[in-house]
């Protein structure tokens, strides 16, 4: 059998101005999962539209796509070019999900929710010729699938082609959250087995590895499994997690001894009613300021999200984030519109408030207003948005982030960091559009690398003595 896998492009990487960088970090480790449980004898090849262009005119036995929210219309301008050619065509993934008879109208299959245990239901199904058309997954688990094959992607495309999903999903349930329809009906949290992980990283070339888990700290006995694990094994990485979680007691410790480097946290809001308003309980009463302290005092890097135009944000939202933002000497931090995705709480209640403006999916990328906010106007959201991007970004906040740092060490990697990502944009683009993109990955790994020496050097606390005290699932998106 002849199958094709396809990633498409999400609508802003086909616009002439969009950002390579953040397209070319990662491979689709989705659909590379999928092809595992192909047999030896398939003929497979996988393309993401991000970084190649696609070949659409032949003709497969099977076309597997992973469709998110602003990939949809291309999508399916896809599926219906192929099915029109008698090529099988099976959709899965968040849209999928959280829209499931608009997207069976452009295929032969679709698969909502994981697909552990409805894929391989699937294709038993086909060599037998009797194909459904919907597949529901029901049973979650990890345990007997297939290593993921890496073989399929070129690792010289991407920036960080170490990349590694090693749980599914979050035991966490934001009302804003996308995810939260594609593992509804089911376990929303579960993880692999250690040995298999740690297996997995092993066969890893390099030092640098790419957790892309919703939340790598979620289960307090897996990631400490994981990390002694990983502990003698040389790896720098980054993952995920939320404030709770680095608040707890030993953990983190654990991460950055087995090489933790970096961490995105979740922070969203620092206005406690929109927490609440919005269900991140699991920030409530949290100490964000100890959190911060905590993440750095291990020498670890802090990527924070924030998301503007919840339910109680002002027009002051912006400017008190990002003053608060760069006074913690947070090194990075991604900025969104809130968007209420179709599949979610936030989605139901805005809309039986009447407030959708406007349903265009390929808008709901969080760069877009979609909503009538409650106290902003669209205009001062969206303006608000840009600024906060520009006022953080700013070469006078990121010298002030990196004042704030412990050692010298921290303020360089704070600068090379946080000005490296955009403030030099211009010049990472210019080699992405080139294809040279193992030429970034030495630097990127150099700066990594000298860290994580000095860090070593000073006993794990990331201060010198001479200084004075002053960061998928099998088919849903990437």
């Amino acid at each position: 059998m002849k199958v094709k896998l396809i990633l498409p492009a999400l609508l802003e990487a086909t616009d002439p101005g969009f950002r390579p960088i953040k397209y070319a970090l990662f491979p689709p480790l989705g659909l590379a999962a999928l092809a595992g449980y192909l047999d030896p004898d398939d003929e497979v090849s996988l393309e993401d539209e991000h970084v190649m262009p696609l070949h659409l005119e032949d003709r497969p036995d099977l076309v597997v796509m992973s469709v998110y929210i602003t990939s949809a219309k291309r999508a399916y301008r896809i599926a219906d070019a192929y099915r029109a050619r008698g090529v099988h065509v099976a959709l899965g993934g968040l849209h999928v999900s959280s829209r499931p008879d608009e997207a069976a109208l452009h295929a032969d299959s679709i698969f909502i929710g994981p697909g552990e245990d409805t894929w391989p239901t699937f294709l038993a199904d086909l060599r037998r010729g009797e194909p459904a058309a919907r597949y529901i997954s029901r049973r979650r688990t990890l345990g007997g699938a297939p290593p993921i094959r890496r073989d399929l992607f070129d690792r010289r495309r991407y920036l960080c082609p170490n990349s590694i999903v090693v749980s599914r999903g979050c035991p966490h349930h934001c009302d804003f959250c996308y995810k939260d329809a594609f593992y509804e009906g089911g376990v929303s949290f579960y993880t692999q087995a250690v040995d298999r992980a740690l297996a997995e990283i092993e066969r890893m070339p390099g030092r640098h590895v790419y957790f892309l888990d919703d939340h790598l700290l979620a289960s307090p006995r897996f990631a400490t499994a994981l990390f002694d694990g990983m502990r003698g094994m040389g790896r720098l990485f980054q993952g995920a997690s939320t404030v709770d979680a680095v608040l707890r007691p030993g953990l983190l410790e654990r991460a950055a001894e087995a090489g933790m480097r970096s961490v995105f946290v979740g922070l969203e809001t620092i206005n406690p009613t929109n927490l609440a308003l919005h269900a991140k309980r699991q920030n409530l009463a949290r100490d964000y300021e100890a959190a911060i302290r905590r993440v750095h005092d291990l020498a670890i890097m802090v990527n924070a999200s924030f998301v503007f135009g919840l339910d109680d944000d002002g027009p002051d939202v912006f400017d008190r984030t990002v003053d608060w933002a760069v006074s913690q000497s947070i090194e990075t931090a991604t900025f969104h519109i809130m968007t209420p995705y179709p599949g979610t709480a936030l989605h139901g209640r805005v809309v039986a408030e009447g407030r959708i403006t406007d349903t265009d999916w390929d808008h709901y990328d969080t760069r877009h207003v979609v909503y009538r906010p409650k106290r902003l106007t669209p205009d001062e959201l969206l303006a608000g948005y840009r600024r906060a991007y520009r006022d953080f970004y700013a070469w006078g906040s990121i010298l002030r982030g990196a004042a704030g740092q412990a050692s010298i060490h921290q303020k360089a990697r704070h600068l090379a960091y946080a000005g490296g990502w955009k403030r030099l944009e211009p010049l990472w683009d210019a080699i992405l559009r080139s294809r040279r993109v193992s030429a970034m990955l030495p630097l990127l790994e150099a700066t990594l690398d000298a860290y994580g020496r000095a860090r070593a050097r000073t006993g794990g606390t990331g201060s010198l003595a001479s200084v004075p005290g002053n960061g998928v699932e099998v088919a849903p998106d990437r």
